[in-house]
């Protein structure tokens, strides 16, 4: 290997140690406590070297929402490219963020992230999604689904995909934030899971078109 590209290893190495030291840092002290001062510390470098590789807090969160982001939506790929059914794809997606939820930290970067930087709003905005690809790749994921429910009768055609999607990901977002407060092993308290599954599920039946069994749209099982 020559000069060059073991430089540029070194490099990636060194960016990659960064972004995992910020990750234990937030899940530990949470992201309003972190600085780049600490991060620096952590990472055994200067804070001046922090900053050639990301030149602000934002731009690191950010990085590291796109990361995490992409980690998640890999579980609900597969899902979604055998053509299930709406409601189907839907409890596949319930089932596999419940199950992230208890076992994962990247639900909890995202949500910890992207409250930390729209602290402003309460419900996910057409404008943060215009700027924020990681909001959009989840948003994208939700809509599709959302709108396989709508084709297959299932929910009210007269429903706005985009309001409703962006709705599911503000629920999501406030169940986070409060889950983000407790230990990573009390978030599988039966009591929490259950707390999320009957918010999810009323939001859900309230896109139902209207004379609909709404019973058919238990999202519980698969």
């Amino acid at each position: 290997m020559g000069i060059s590209e073991r430089r540029e290893r070194e490099k990636i190495e060194r960016k990659r140690a960064i972004l995992e030291c910020a990750k234990e840092l937030i899940l530990s002290q949470g992201v309003e406590r972190v600085s780049m001062e600490e991060i620096a510390r952590k990472a055994e470098l200067s804070k001046a070297t922090v900053y050639l590789y990301f030149s602000g807090k934002e731009i690191l969160l950010n990085e590291i929402c796109e990361e995490s982001a992409r980690n998640f939506l890999e579980n609900f790929k597969p899902f979604l490219e055998t053509g299930l059914a709406g409601i189907t794809a839907l409890k596949y997606f319930w089932r596999g963020y419940v199950k992230m939820f208890g076992n994962s930290d990247e639900m909890v970067l995202i949500f910890q992230v992207r409250n930390f930087l729209n602290s402003w709003l309460s419900v996910v905005s057409p404008e943060e999604q215009s700027q924020s690809q990681y909001v959009n790749a989840i948003l994208d994921t939700m809509k599709t689904i959302i709108d396989q429910c709508k084709s297959e009768g299932l929910f009210d055609p007269k429903l706005d995909s985009d309001m409703a999607t962006r709705l599911l990901l503000s629920m999501f977002s406030v169940i986070m934030e409060n889950a983000a407060r407790f230990p990573a092993q009390l978030r599988k308290s039966p009591a929490i899971i259950e707390e999320m599954t009957k918010a999810f599920q009323i939001i859900i039946r309230g896109f139902a078109r209207e004379g609909i069994d709404r019973s058919s749209l238990d999202i519980t099982g698969v």
